[in-house]
């Protein structure tokens, strides 16, 4: 067990190597130049001003140095728990950024993952033995997990919030709203949050009601079913075996879901102008942030792998054929 979760482990790690690299020289690969704006916010009456301006920044964000160097310093930095200076919001470090973002994407995602899992497998096992009910759900689900999360996201946006004038179309909170430890706030927080969390459990929903519904019909079909069926054993017994064993891929796509609910999150959060990561990752692409790119797609990089290592494990402590093979014993 030690030395598959050490295996384990280490290709996370590897993993997590790769993938800031990467992350490190995407940025450094969109067309434009972040300085310009930076020195045009300046506001320099003439070009040696401006001259003088750029230079001093270019130093202050260590871009006057060769790529190799500056990837080296990255590391050190990120390693020291720095993540640099926002060129978007200066002075503002990158780690105050996206701590004043993370709560508003963590409040969406964490109920739309969670939320749209459990109802998803709950009414897909329903579904699956009401023939009625099956043939009703079944296409709308298709279309639900079919629907790329900023169309619905839009379409949200235009019946409920424009047309219909029900819910906010635009911001975390009012406006004119002062932020306070109060239910009027509070209220005002979760009318802003509906249509974005909606549009992002609506898509998963669909899928995962989908996925349920296929394996709990393969399960009740499986020999096992019809074996226990052929002892007596009520349907009650039945049905609970084939939700446990139907569970257990559903777990393993939980894992494989978590990255592509994490980007439509951030096309959701930018269709709502809702200022989570997805909001601040589009201004710091407008503005050429370089470290508060990196800040970001960090953060979703490593939220993706500690995730995906968490199911990694329960799924080890669900499965007991797993936990047969991870020790060495014989199935």
């Amino acid at each position: 067990m030690r030395r598959y979760f050490a295996r384990k482990l280490l290709i996370y790690v590897l993993t997590f190597f790769v993938a800031v690299t990467i992350n490190w020289m995407i940025p450094r690969l969109v067309p434009g130049d972040p300085i310009q704006g930076m020195v045009a916010r300046a506001g320099a009456q003439t070009p040696e001003a401006a001259a003088a301006i750029r230079a001093q920044y270019t130093e202050w964000f260590g871009l006057d140095v060769p790529l190799l160097e500056q990837y080296l310093r990255f590391w050190a930095d990120l390693l020291g728990g720095d993540l640099g200076v926002s060129m978007w919001l200066f002075p503002a470090s990158v780690r105050s950024v996206i701590l004043t973002a993370l709560p508003y994407t963590l409040g969406l995602l964490l109920p739309a993952i969670l939320l749209s899992w459990w109802a998803g497998n709950k009414f897909g096992a329903y579904a699956a033995r009401r023939k009625v009910l099956d043939n009703a759900a079944l296409p709308i689900w298709y279309v639900l997990t079919a629907t790329p999360y900023m169309w619905l996201a839009i379409l949200l946006l235009w019946s409920l919030g424009i047309v219909a004038n029900v819910f906010p179309t635009a911001g975390g909170y009012g406006f004119l709203v002062v932020p306070t430890w109060s239910l009027d706030f509070v209220g005002n927080l979760a009318l802003h949050w509906f249509l974005p969390f909606a549009s992002l459990f609506l898509v998963a929903f669909g899928g995962w009601a989908i996925g349920m519904r296929n394996l709990i019909i393969y399960e009740l079909e499986a020999d096992y079913s019809h074996y226990l069926q052929a002892l007596g054993a009520p349907s009650r017994l039945v049905r609970r075996y084939a939700f446990r064993n139907a569970m257990l891929p559903q777990v393993t796509g939980l894992a494989l879901q978590l990255g592509v609910i994490i980007g439509g999150a951030v096309v959701t959060e930018i269709v709502f102008s809702y200022p989570g990561l997805g909001y601040i990752t589009l201004k710091a692409i407008e503005s050429g942030d370089y470290f508060l790119l990196q800040g970001v797609f960090l953060f979703i990089v490593v939220g993706v792998l500690v995730a995906n290592f968490i199911v990694d494990v329960v799924y080890v402590l669900v499965d007991p054929r797993t936990r047969t093979g991870v020790g060495g014993g014989r199935a």
